[in-house]
């Protein structure tokens, strides 16, 4: 049984390189129309893991260009799909014709949003691994999408407060749903707390003229990251945020410092601060046995979600 008590993920990426992968992929998108893509993406993705290590290994992504083209090109036609609706119902210039046409645009991409967390998490999940252990994700995508649909609809008819509750109830679901191999996790957020918190930083940021932004920030991570739990057998372990609103501070004027005075050209700089700020404060307490860690997911091939999630912007947990 390993006998460390604090443990803590590295990432070692060095912006030269990120900048030189950036630059190919950026030109051979250019190039390609577009369709180079799903490649660059998982270039991207490539690196970032193989630069990220955790107890003296690294991690790996098997993800491939063409599986994520295919789901880069389902993506593309469900939105052209949606769109050529809603522009059909436009063109008829019926008013009743176009509200049902605006009203099914707006609710099918409202449902895009479940289904790409859902299908991102399943993909990207099953393609990672650490040690040759594969990590999954066992969510229900019918289960998933009816709790997010009641949410949306109940966030909706209060006016956007019982969001925090349900950014706290996707996050358990999730977590409850994540193995990696015979590792299962925990979330115990609680929505009353995450409004709290942010209604807090909401006012303070505006009576402090935007300057409490950064303990606002500093509060939101540590709030995600130390109710993150980790179980292997009856063994809990507890995530632990250790940043602070200087940190905080420092990462985001240097980043924007870097980006803006390079023309964007340093945007992979910036990108390799913000992993490795994240990385040195994220502290994982508890002892954990990685030689009892064993298989038990399986591989899932299908990128569509993956793309959608990317094609809306959607941050993974």
């Amino acid at each position: 049984m390993e006998q460390h008590e604090t443990r803590q993920l590295t990432f070692h990426g060095e912006g030269a390189k990120l900048f030189g992968i950036y630059i190919v992929n950026i030109l051979l998108t250019i190039v390609t129309f577009g369709l180079y893509y799903p490649w660059a993406r998982a270039a991207l993705l490539k690196y970032m893991y193989e630069e990220s290590e955790f107890e003296g290994s690294r991690f790996t992504f098997h993800g491939t260009g063409k599986e994520m083209f295919i789901g880069f090109i389902k993506a593309i036609g469900i939105f052209l799909g949606l769109y050529c609706i809603l522009l059909g119902a436009i063109f008829t210039k019926n008013a009743t014709i176009t509200m049902i046409g605006v009203a099914v645009f707006y609710i099918g991409f409202l449902l895009l949003i479940p289904i790409a967390i859902h299908g991102a998490l399943r993909y990207r999940t099953s393609r990672s691994s650490w040690r040759g252990i594969h990590f999954g994700y066992r969510g229900d995508r019918k289960e998933f999408l009816n709790m997010f649909i009641v949410g949306a609809i109940i966030t909706l008819v209060t006016f956007g407060i019982y969001g925090a509750w349900l950014v706290i109830e996707i996050r358990k679901y999730i977590f409850k749903n994540l193995r990696f191999g015979n590792i299962t996790f925990s979330y115990e957020g609680e929505g009353g707390a995450f409004f709290w918190l942010n209604v807090k930083g909401y006012f303070l940021t505006l009576i402090t003229l935007g300057i409490y932004s950064f303990w606002w920030a500093k509060d939101l991570f540590a709030y995600y990251v130390n109710n993150i739990r980790m179980y292997q057998g009856e063994t809990r372990l507890n995530f632990r945020s250790t940043a602070t609103a200087g940190a905080y501070f420092k990462l985001i004027v240097i980043n924007l410092l870097i980006i803006v005075l390079s023309l964007g050209l340093g945007t992979p700089w910036a990108i390799v601060r913000t992993m490795q700020f994240v990385f040195d404060n994220i502290h994982i307490d508890g002892p954990l046995d990685v030689n009892a860690i064993v298989q038990t997911e399986a591989d899932y091939t299908d990128a569509t979600g993956e793309d959608l999630a990317d094609m809306i912007d959607i941050g993974l947990v």
